[in-house]
């Protein structure tokens, strides 16, 4: 903060001078600093600064902005090339999510026709299996039943037909069975 103070002080000093009324106190100051009279040589040495900067930092100057310019540029490229890389991405990206989705719906309709096809061969095996079952079933009905008709015949014979009853003939043993059966 003193910096600034003893700025300010400097610079209000010689404005409050010339400030005055009194203008003896003025030409005194101006006299006693030689601001009286040499304002073509200030002049000149300012031009002389403004040449010399201008011949210093001109070059620095413009190159810094130039390159400047050039980084600048340069970033904007990259972003841009950066931006079409992405909205390609994304677009390849969104291909690919149809054509998953279209291959999904594929799959499904495949799994649908399959499942329709293993159900109707089911229903068919099934129904051979129950054929197969009930003919099994009935043959072997016809067996026992063959068994049956023997062992009662066989029975029958044995206990109806003795030593003593060998002479009958196959009429009579015809005609006895059949009452038996029936």
């Amino acid at each position: 903060m003193s910096k600034f103070l003893k700025l300010i002080v400097v610079l209000a000093v010689p404005a409050l001078l010339l400030a005055n009324a009194d203008n003896k106190m003025a030409e005194q100051y101006l006299e006693l600093t030689g601001r009286a009279t040499d304002i073509g040589p200030r002049v000149f040495n300012f031009a002389l600064l403004v040449a010399l900067l201008y011949y210093l930092l001109a070059d620095p100057l413009k190159k810094f902005l130039k390159d400047r310019s050039n980084a600048i540029a340069s970033e904007l490229a990259e972003i841009e090339e950066k931006r079409q890389a992405s909205k390609d991405a994304k677009l390849e990206a969104q291909n690919e999510l149809e054509a998953a989705k279209a291959k999904a719906k594929a799959i499904s309709e495949d799994v649908k026709s399959e499942i329709t096809l293993i159900k109707e061969n089911l229903a068919k095996q099934t129904e051979q299996e129950l054929a197969t079952l009930d003919k099994v079933a009935k043959e072997k009905m016809e067996i026992e039943q063959r068994k049956v008709v023997k062992e009662t015949t066989s029975n029958l014979l044995n206990e109806n037909i003795s030593g003593e009853d060998i002479p009958l003939d196959a009429n009579k043993i015809v005609d006895i069975v059949t009452k038996e059966v029936a």
